[in-house]
């Protein structure tokens, strides 16, 4: 039985998943492997677009947003955290994008009229299971409190170690902390109150 792999100091590696090893050679710069990446992701890139977004076409959409950061910024990837982790972070990232714009033009839009009693999934909250609430609050917190709103996506959303995210905020360990804290405690009024 040939010897399990191991690290110029000797510690084992652990077994990386096909996804991983595509990641790392699409950031080292091989095309194929970006292209293998993509296609292998897409489909959890849609399921994890449609935690954030319930209409379907807008998960759509925001997964196809997904897939081109993906694409354009995997350069960025430099491995110290798994791949799934990073897309995570791209996943919140796009969605909150696409939910801002889907206000955006909600806000543009006439008014329904009494004729139109459909509630349209892309402005409501009562949704079961959509995370529109909690969208509706990160875009309320970035508004009011901008410095909060990375150590509340990182840490509760992307499931980031505390370390690393403090590290992506760019800030020493008990300051992200702190923030978090803060941020939970704006967010967690706003998410009872939701409807």
């Amino acid at each position: 039985m040939p010897a399990a792999p191991t690290t110029p100091t000797g510690a084992a590696v652990p077994d990386q998943s096909p996804t991983e090893d595509l990641a790392r050679r699409a950031a080292a710069g091989d095309p194929a492997a970006l292209d293998a990446l993509l296609a292998a992701i897409r489909p959890e890139v849609v399921r994890r677009c449609g935690r954030f977004l319930p209409c379907r076409e807008d998960a759509e959409e925001a997964a196809q947003d997904v897939l081109l950061q993906v694409a354009r910024k995997i350069g960025t990837f430099e491995g110290r955290s798994r791949f799934g982790t990073w897309l995570h972070t791209v996943v919140a990232n796009c969605c909150r994008q696409k939910y801002r714009e889907l206000k955006r033009r909600s806000a543009e839009q006439p008014a329904a009229t009494v004729d139109d009693l459909r509630a349209d999934p892309r402005t409501t909250s009562v949704i079961a299971g959509s995370r529109i609430d909690l969208l509706e609050a990160l875009d309320r917190l970035e508004r009011e409190h901008p410095l909060l709103v990375e150590p509340l996506v990182y840490r509760d959303i992307c499931r980031l170690e505390y370390a690393e995210a403090a590290e992506r905020v760019g800030i020493p360990l008990g300051t992200f902390k702190s923030r978090l804290h803060e941020a939970r405690r704006q967010v967690r009024p706003w998410l009872a109150e939701a409807p």
